[in-house]
Formats: C-alpha cells, structure tokens, sequence
C-alpha cells in the first residue's frame, strides 16, 4: 500500500475537516487498520479450524452390538420387523376412553411436567442470549455540561454519542457457547418428554392396579357368600347329626378368615385411588374405571433394534445431548487460549471536540481495533481445558451406562412379560382343576363320610388362593406391556 503523505496545511485543517465529514486520512487509517486485523484473522482461522467443529458420535463408544440378552426370547411378542412399540402413540396403546381421559388430566395438571415447561422457557431464553451476543452492541448515552470559570459566563456543552462494538468471533467462543445452549435447549426438551413418559405410565400402571384389586376384591367377597352357605348347611347337618362340632367350627373360623381380608383390600383401592389423584393434582377421590377381563392391549410388540432405542429413549438422548454439550464445553476451553478480537467505533453529534466550542454541533466518529491475548493465565486457561475434558469423559462414561440400563429394562420388561404369560396359563389350569376338586369333595363330604370336612375346606382356600394369583398375573403381564413401551421412551401423541 502506497504511503499518504500530509501537507502542514492539511494539518492544520484536519481538526476543522473533522467536523463536517470523515476525513481522508481517517478513512485511510481505518481501511489499514481493517487490512491489518484481516491478517491476523487469517492468519489464526488456519489455527482455529478445530475449534469450529461440529459434535458427532465418537467413533470409540461403547455400544453392545446386541442390547437384548436372547433376541430368541422375543419370539413370542417381537414381529420380525422393526417397527418399534416405543413409537406408537399412547392413545394406540391405551384404548380404555376412561384411561384416556385420566391421562390427558395427569399431563395438563402435574406440576412436575409444569415445572418442566418454565425450565424449557429458561434454556430457550439462554439460547436466545447466547444468538445475539454475535449481534454488535450498541449504546446510547448523551449528555450535557456547563462550566463557568471564575463566575464568567457560562460556556454550554453537549454531547450524544452512539456507540457500537463488536466481537469477532474469530475462535469459535461464542459460536461453541451458543451450541452449549443448544444442547441445553434440547435437555430440557428430553427431560421433559422423561417426565412425560413416566406419567403415562403410572397412571395407566395405577389405573390397571385398581382394576386388579376390583377383581380381587369381588372374587373374595364371591367366595365369601359361598362360605357363608356353607356354614348354614354345616349347621343344618349338625343339627341333623350328620357331623359334629368341630367341622361347625372350623366352617365359622375360614368364613372369618376370609372376611377379615376385605377390609384390608378396601384400604389398598382407596390407598391407590388418592395416589391416582396426586398424579391428576386433585384432591382425593373414587376413580371410575373398568374391568381387568376388558383390557386390550396392542397384541404385538416390537422392541425395535438398538439404535432406536437410541432416538426413541428420552434419557439416553439426554445423556448423548449431555455428552454434545460436554464436547463443545472442551472447544470453548480451547479457544480461551486465542486472542479476542473486538471492532468499537462511536459517532457523536456534540459542540465540544476538545480545542473549543463550535456552534453549531457537527458529527465526530471514530473507529477502534483492539486485541488481546491472553499471557500470563496459562495455567488457569490449562486447568479449565483439563476439567472440560473431565467432563467430557464422564459424560461419555454416563451414556454408555445409560445405554446398558435402558437395555437392562427392556429385558426385565420382557422378562416379565414372558413369566406373566406362564403364570397366566398354568394359573388358569390349576384354577379349572381346583373348582373340580372343590365341587368333588364338597359332594363326597355332603353324601359320604369318606371325605372329611377339613379335606373340603383346604380344597376351598386352594382355590381362592389360585383364582388371586389368577388375576395378579394378568396385571403383571400387562404392567410388563407397560413397563417395556416406557423402557422404549413412548408416550408420544
């Protein structure tokens, strides 16, 4: 660039020159200041590239190849697709218009999901700073002064400057804390969505559980009427001489027995009603629902393959998103280690230029380049890029752990679906045996003396024990059908 040479004329008018326009030296000034600050931009960038990359999966982590112990386990409940059971809509999963409705309650009305949408609102308004820091910042600030010297009169300034500056983001800090927020942003989102897939499923684990002891309790009370018959023809053969007082007795006591159990069944539908209400945010009250025989559920499931159970958790993308924010976390300590680049400049329309007062004002601007590198905080600048790193490490170490408990839960889920189903048929045999040995051995007590009372009575207890345990599987299987479309983050609309 050719060297601009002043005469001592244009020195002399250079402060007039000032007040009407930018002059050209000025404008000189600033085109080699722009030049110089370009070289070292370019310069740097060359340096920087790393600090501007984007987060990917590290190629290193641990994924088991097979989060599934025994994919052969599955047969009986995975279609050989992959469509997955996480990714139907809850409303598909749970049909019952009562369930329904008691869900959409529990999602309006939770004050947990609440709390999680003014926490969205918070990392939102984080991101939203963290987007215009890359804006110049510009100010306003006018003012006025009068100074008199030695009582003379009075000589009026003013001055109102418009003031601008700006970073130059020319080592990624601002562009990796605005990705920081981001990540944040999106945390917040698969929390809430956590929050979201819990509620569901304990309100429809709640919901089923008071349809269970509905069942229970009717069954109980069912086979309390029939010992109630018993004891009156027990009595009549007393009296008729066709036993004695002892089988009286022993009719009496299992009735009690069994009475003394209702209540206790009485207190546990309201103990889970009120826990019910508690996820609605109302007060206590009797929940209208169903019946256990009535459920339907989606008669195929599908787990789907790892990866979606990737997407598809909303803790395991939380803890990914965590391991994002982690890795920009390490650029930003990286890029503490390069220079600040700011530009400032100030336009001001003011009387005061410093070597008088004109009148009228005339417009004063100035422009500004300023760098700074940081020297002596090496050390601190090391020790943070080491905790960043930390960090980063730990995240990773956190994902894979989430990915082998979210892997873990599907297997219990399916482990339990499995045992239910068995539960279920061999309950239901030995219930249909039961009833016969039941009716068998009250016919023989009743015409022959071969069978005695106690003989009838045990087959009685077996069989209310076996029609209980009937029902209790029916729910566990469908709180494993539950507790698997949780496990595989659904609970979407």
């Amino acid at each position: 660039m050719q060297k601009q040479t002043l005469s001592s004329t244009q020195k002399n008018n250079l402060h007039e020159a000032s007040w009407n326009t930018l002059p050209t030296e000025l404008l000189s000034k600033t085109k080699i200041m722009k030049n110089f600050l370009f070289i070292i931009i370019a310069s740097t960038t060359l340096s920087s590239c790393g600090l501007y990359k984007n987060y990917e999966r590290p190629a290193d982590i641990k994924i088991p190849n097979n989060i599934y112990r025994d994919s052969t386990k599955l047969e009986n409940i995975i279609d050989a697709d992959t469509t997955n059971f996480g990714n139907m809509p809850w409303r598909e999963v749970f049909v019952d218009a009562r369930l329904q409705n008691l869900i959409e309650k529990a999602l309006a009305n939770n004050t947990n999901l609440q709390q999680a949408d003014l926490t969205i609102r918070q990392a939102e308004a984080g991101l939203k700073i963290s987007r215009l820091a890359f804006l110049p910042s510009v100010s306003l600030s006018p003012q006025g002064t009068i100074t008199s010297w030695d009582f003379s009169k009075a000589t009026k300034t003013y001055s109102i400057p418009v003031q601008a500056s700006w970073q130059i983001d020319a080592f990624g800090t601002l562009r990796n804390a605005k990705k920081q927020s981001e990540m944040s942003l999106m945390q917040t989102r698969a929390a809430k969505q956590a929050t979201r897939t819990s509620i569901i499923a304990s309100v429809a684990n709640l919901y089923y559980t008071l349809e269970m002891l509905d069942a229970q309790l009717a069954t109980t009370k069912a086979t309390a009427k029939l010992w109630d018959k018993n004891v009156s023809a027990m009595e009549t053969m007393f009296k008729a001489g066709l036993t004695n007082s002892s089988a009286v007795s022993q009719a009496k006591a299992n009735r009690l027995s069994i009475l003394t159990t209702i209540p206790a069944m009485q207190a546990s539908i309201q103990k889970a009603e009120n826990s019910l209400c508690a996820l609605l945010h109302e007060a206590p009250h009797s929940i209208e629902r169903g019946s256990l025989e009535d459920v339907k559920l989606p008669s195929s499931l599908s787990a789907g393959v790892p990866m979606q159970l990737l997407s598809n958790r909303p803790d395991v993308r939380s803890a990914e998103l965590q391991m994002a924010y982690a890795f920009y976390g390490v650029l930003g300590a990286r890029g503490a280690f390069y220079p600040k680049i700011t530009l400032s400049g100030a336009a001001s329309w003011t009387n005061s230029g410093g070597l008088g007062v004109v009148n009228p004002g005339k417009i004063l601007a100035s422009a500004v380049g300023s760098l700074v590198q940081p020297l002596f905080a090496q050390g601190k600048l090391r020790a943070n890029l080491d905790i960043a790193k930390a960090q980063q490490e730990s995240a990773t170490l956190s994902f894979e752990q989430k990915l082998l408990d979210a892997g873990n839960e599907v297997n219990e889920a399916i482990d339990n679906y499995n045992a239910a189903k068995l539960r279920i048929d061999g309950n239901k045999e030995l219930v249909k045996e039961l009833t016969k040995s039941v009716e068998t051995t009250d016919f023989i007590f009743k015409n022959d003396n071969s069978v005695s009372y106690l003989e009838t009575l045990t087959a009685q207890q077996n069989l209310l024990q076996a029609q209980l345990n009937l029902i209790s599987a029916k729910l566990d299987k469908v709180q494993a059908v539950i507790s698997l479309y949780q496990a595989l983050g659904g609970g979407r609309d």
